[in-house]
């Protein structure tokens, strides 16, 4: 899904992160919270992350992990 809608990557920063969820600010002014389904190991404040709304992911780093609205 990511791979056929590359567009629709969010870039944003962490700004807050506690292992479970994360909230972005992204780019383009909004500020979403996501639930970490996957690993969310290292997913620190400050760090540049993508999320794809699509497909439920965020890339942060090296690790593409399973995000949801929370």
């Amino acid at each position: 899904m990511a791979a056929s809608n590359p567009s629709a990557w969010w870039d944003g920063l962490v700004i807050d992160a506690d292992g479970t969820t994360a909230t972005v600010a992204l780019l383009n002014g909004t500020t979403v919270e996501l639930r970490v389904v996957g690993p969310a190991v290292d997913i620190a404040v400050g760090e540049p992350v993508a999320y794809h709304p699509v497909a439920e992911l965020l890339s942060a780093s090296a690790i593409l992990t399973t995000a949801r609205l929370a």
